[in-house]
């Protein structure tokens, strides 16, 4: 018998919400307390607990692994030869090419092979792949770039006892490193723990040294010698020269006796263009250039009293704080003096006094700095005091052809562009970078960075013009990445600056001219006139009155009058 339950409900009723109603509390069940548990319950007044309203933060720190990079070579030899052939012995391998060449399968290969390799040099030559079509749209594009400049990489003194990076050397093969000499130019500097050391850096680790150069005494100049690319030569602050082989670690290979060298410390050292590659000279404050060969330093090989009255003595000598060199013109070299006169000397002069051939009155104060145009080595540039001059062997005895502004800050150093004969770059006491192209513009520079705080005292340019080394009191080099526009050669340039220089010199011998036939004529008026002849003391009463009156005035200007 089958037994079910069958329910039934309306379909309206399906679904249906519930509802809810409100109703007095009532009390459903009551526990009272234990009186047996009240001894084991503790009571704890106040009660605190802590609230952060802040996140709670942790601190973490994450190193990444830095790729250890090492520099390695590979070295091919000759190969293909037979084993009874030694590829090293002349006559041998001589002997086993005629018996080759006069077998009759070496002929048909040559033949055949030759075929080809014609058929192959005839495609080449049909279209020249490489042919610029729109040469002349692209430099109209970059003509409209604006000068810019961007710090790429800053190297600095590894030491804790800072010192200033005196001078900045490229490597001559692609200017792949560079020396870079430290030294304290302040007087009578003595602080505990600072280091001699100079360093050679390369770019692609500038996290450390490539090569630490440990001289007897701080180093203020050091240069690569060109011929020879291992060969660094320097000039110590005690007045030593000394020179390194990179190939043979950082300790000196060979110092000059001290008892021989300069006197003073030596702010310019250069190699010289020779058959060996092993000559050199120097200059320094004490009033001599020294020349040098570093396979006998035991002696100067030459001397050179920088005495402009031209009676060779040392006592009246100027000092050199600055020296260049240009090897397009051996036997010539430029000094610049801490009294404000530029030296040309000729080494190839008879005479001591016959050596020293131009003096030009530059600056009112040191010449820091001196060099050659690389495109006119007749005209060199200048700097010292507040302003950068442009000058000309052409026109002796005169005053520039050119010049910068005054500036507020000191002017410390100065380097023209490898690759643009009207550029050329200036470094500020305030740690500007200034480079100025004065083909198209002479008052202003064309680029101004603030490079650092310190005070640019090195510039070096690579020869690609591209990139400029910056060094600072502080003993950190930057190094600087220009626009293409600075560094890039434009049609007919070279020529536009070359009638810009003859145009100023003509119009500086013009000027020259003028002065010296004025002052022709007031000698010869005060010959016919005695009587009109000026009291110098009543005309130094007269400008000093002057003098006073206009800061008198100025000082009413602006309203500090008292």
């Amino acid at each position: 018998m089958e037994i079910k339950l069958e329910y039934s409900r309306k379909r309206s009723e399906f679904g249906r919400p519930c509802s809810f109603s409100d109703l007095l509390a009532e009390v459903t069940v009551d526990i009272p307390p234990d009186p047996s548990l009240a001894d084991d319950f503790i009571p704890q007044d106040p009660v605190d607990f802590a609230v952060q309203e802040g996140p709670v933060m942790a601190v973490h720190e994450v190193n990444t692994e830095r790729a250890q990079v090492s520099t390695q070579g590979v070295n091919h030899v000759e190969g293909g030869w037979p084993k009874h052939v030694d590829y090293k012995n002349a006559e041998l391998t001589s002997r086993y090419r005629e018996e080759v060449e006069r077998e009759e399968v070496y002929t048909k290969t040559v033949q055949r092979l030759g075929f080809v390799m014609e058929h192959y040099i005839r495609q080449n030559n049909t279209i020249d792949i490489y042919e610029e079509y729109f040469e002349e749209e692209e430099e109209e594009e970059e003509e409209e770039e604006h000068p810019s400049a961007k710090t790429i990489n800053v190297v600095r003194d590894p030491n804790p006892v800072r010192r200033m990076a005196t001078h900045i050397s490229w490597h001559p093969d692609g200017n792949r490193a560079m020396a870079v000499a430290y030294c304290s130019l302040d007087f009578q500097d003595s602080r505990k723990d600072m280091s001699f050391d100079s360093y050679i850096w390369d770019l692609e680790k500038p996290y450390t040294p490539e090569l630490t150069l440990k001289p007897s005494s701080p180093v203020v100049t050091l240069e690569y010698n060109s011929k020879d690319w291992h060969h660094v030569l320097g000039g110590c602050y005690n007045g030593q020269i000394v020179y390194w082989d990179t190939r043979k670690g950082g300790l000196p290979m060979e110092m000059t006796p001290v008892e021989h060298s300069h006197r003073d410390p030596v702010y310019g050292a250069f190699w010289l263009i020779s058959r060996t590659g092993t000559e050199c000279f120097s200059g320094s404050t004490d009033g001599q250039v020294l020349w040098w060969d570093i396979r006998k330093m035991s002696q100067p090989s030459e001397k050179l009293i920088l005495d402009i009255t031209r009676q060779d003595q040392l006592s009246q000598a100027l000092g050199a704080i600055s020296l260049d060199f240009a090897p397009t013109m051996p036997t010539k070299f430029l000094v610049g003096t801490e009294q404000g006169i530029i030296i040309s000397c000729n080494r190839d002069a008879k005479t001591p006094p016959e050596k020293i051939a131009n003096i030009f009155r530059s600056h009112i104060g040191a010449v820091y700095s001196v060099t050659r145009n690389p495109f006119f080595p007749k005209v060199f540039l200048s700097v010292g005091d507040w302003t950068a001059r442009i000058w000309t062997e052409e026109l002796m005895d005169s005053s520039s052809i050119m010049e910068t502004k005054y500036h507020t800050p000191y002017l410390l150093d100065v380097c023209w562009s490898p690759v643009k004969p009207a550029v050329f770059f200036t470094a500020r006491s305030d740690g500007t970078l200034d480079i100025w192209d004065f083909l198209f513009h002479q008052k202003e520079p064309s680029l101004s960075l603030k490079v650092s705080n310190d005070p640019l005292l090195s510039l070096c340019a690579q020869d690609n013009g591209r990139i400029v080394a910056c060094g600072t009191r502080q003993g950190s080099v930057s190094l600087l990445e220009i626009s293409p526009g600075l560094c890039t050669l434009r049609k007919n340039e070279k020529n536009l600056t070359s009638t810009m220089f003859e145009r100023e010199a003509r119009r500086e011998k013009v000027l020259q001219d003028k002065y010296k036939e004025r002052l022709l004529r007031e000698q010869e008026r005060l010959r016919v006139r005695p009587e009109e002849r000026e009291d110098p003391q009543a005309v130094f009463k007269q400008a000093q009155e002057d003098f006073f009156s206009s800061i008198k005035a100025e000082r009413r200007k602006r309203g500090l009058a008292e």
